[in-house]
């Protein structure tokens, strides 16, 4: 191979050249190219090129050398690599064995979850149910409560101890004369029993306890009440009293919520009454309609402008 080389390069040497010092430095291939090796003696081209062929080699050398310890360590890495895998993995599998617990968990509690939503609906379908009952006992104890009054008349602002100078026949016929002479004429109302409410005297009290009469017979009741409600102002020795029909709490306070509305209808002759238990009527538009509720009436209201405009601060 050497011999090859030399003669390939014999050739194209000139018969003039010089003589140059020997580099001590082993020149590269590249180096080689560049040199200009016609005015090269055969000694220094000979030693020049087994200078390169030695410095190939050793570059050879140092790159098997460098290839095998990037390999050893490229190697190395692999392991740990490899190492860290099954560690990765490990980890891996743990984080999805505890996901997999905690979705298990979470289920758990969605179902537990499920269950106290269907038993608080449950609960709370009971409680309407109670309530429901509990509202519909009320309202039965208060139509009995009512029924066994039917037949009184609340008096509101006799004086106390009134009757027990004149007697209840006394201050009734003292009101019918005063306020309805034509009634007093031949008309026999008879009372079957005369009562204060409440029972006890509070000395706090400014007012006199309401008289509960109470008659024989319901026509004689319904006709002194629609005499006063005909009357709108009924007097008993010359100050203002009132005739009212005698319900239960439970009815009175319902009757009583009305009030504010029933007045500002009575101002504008709407002709408003209170029906049993506690309805509302009025005369609209030559029409007598009757409300359940102050909601009824304000949907009702939201129709007529002019109603709107009477019920505007009250309802």
């Amino acid at each position: 191979m050497y011999h090859f080389i030399y003669d390939l390069f014999k050739t194209t040497r000139r018969k003039n050249s010089t003589q140059k010092k020997e580099q001590e430095a082993v020149p590269k291939a590249r180096d080689l190219i560049n040199t200009d090796i016609g005015n090269m003696s055969d000694l220094e081209f000979r030693m020049t090129i087994l200078k390169v062929l030695a410095g190939l080699e050793k570059g050879m050398e140092d790159i098997r050398e460098t290839l095998s310890r990037d390999i050893k360590a490229l190697s190395g890495e692999i392991k740990e690599l490899k190492s860290n895998q099954g560690e990765i993995k490990k980890a891996i599998n743990e984080v999805q064995s505890k996901m997999e617990a905690l979705t298990a968990r979470i289920n758990e509690a969605e179902e537990r979850i499920s269950d106290i939503e269907d038993q608080m609906t449950e609960n709370k379908e009971a409680e309407q149910k109670r309530d429901k009952q509990l509202l519909d006992h009320e309202g039965r104890i208060r139509e009995i409560s009512d029924t066994i009054r039917r037949n009184n008349i609340r008096i509101i602002g006799i004086p106390e101890e009134e009757e027990s100078e004149r007697g209840a026949e006394g201050i009734l016929e003292r009101i019918i004369g005063e306020n309805f002479p034509n009634m007093a004429k031949g008309t026999s109302i008879k009372i079957q029993e005369v009562q204060r409410m409440p029972l006890k005297i509070n000395k706090n009290r400014t007012t006199p306890r309401h008289l509960i009469v109470k008659f024989t017979s319901l026509n004689d009741k319904e006709k002194i009440l629609k005499a006063a409600r005909e009357k709108k102002s009924v007097t008993y020795n010359g100050k203002n009293i009132r005739l009212a029909a005698d319900l239960s709490t439970e009815t009175w306070q319902a009757r009583k919520s009305w009030h504010d509305i029933f007045r500002a209808l009575n101002e504008k002759n709407m002709q408003p009454r209170i029906l049993y238990p506690a309805r509302l009527s009025l005369k609209i538009e030559g029409e007598i309609k009757s409300f359940q509720d102050k909601q009824q009436l304000k949907e009702f209201a939201n129709t007529k402008p002019a109603l709107q405009e009477i019920l505007k601060g009250v309802l």
